[in-house]
């Protein structure tokens, strides 16, 4: 059995503040700016003066595709060039990888396979492989050393399964598995990506 380290997965938080900070990020950092508005230059019609400047005892207009007027242009609005990015410092997301998966592991949600367990590419070996741990129908992280096509392959067609290489460890996908499952291959990537990038 693996020995987890206790500078990755033994903190103490008495604070979520920036695992939250992380979690909000990753959202913003994937959100996309689509909407757009039309302003009222951009509407179609609109060319033809509605009345004269002066006489008729209503407010002057130059065109009715003013903000104000129904049809018009939109204020303000969307421009499609909106920037949502939040930046954190590397460090600091580091540190609230190592958080998060403290936390987890404190909820006895981290888990780490055997070196005889082996996926040859069959969805089969992961079902069976997520049956033996009791972890059917639960959100599962699986975290790998690299990216190997047999393990593609294996958890390609599970649902539940959202497969990550260690190094491209994030608080979200943490966050929201209801367990982490280690290789132990990756349980020492991840330790050594951690550990290494803070010394």
């Amino acid at each position: 059995m693996a020995t987890l380290n206790k500078e990755v997965f033994g903190l103490k938080v008495e604070n979520h503040e920036l695992v939250k900070l992380c979690y909000d990020a990753y959202l913003a950092n994937s959100r996309s700016s689509h909407a757009k508005t039309l302003k009222r230059g951009e509407v179609r019609g609109g060319g033809k003066k509605p009345w004269r400047q002066k006489g008729t005892g209503r407010a002057r207009f130059g065109s009715t595709r003013n903000p104000i007027w129904r049809h018009g242009g939109v204020a303000f609005g969307r421009t499609g060039n909106e920037n949502f990015t939040k930046k954190i410092a590397r460090s600091s997301k580091l540190l609230a990888v190592r958080q998060a998966l403290s936390m987890k592991n404190a909820d006895k949600a981290v888990v780490v396979l055997n070196k005889d367990v082996k996926l040859t590419g069959k969805t089969k070996d992961a079902v069976k492989v997520l049956k033996d741990l009791k972890l059917e129908g639960k959100n599962v992280l699986a975290v790998a050393a690299d990216k190997t096509p047999e393990v593609l392959r294996s958890t390609n067609n599970l649902p539940n399964v959202k497969l990550v290489k260690a190094t491209y460890l994030n608080v979200f996908d943490i966050m929201n598995a209801d367990a982490i499952v280690f290789s132990e291959a990756a349980l020492k990537a991840t330790e050594k990506w951690l550990i290494g990038e803070e010394k």
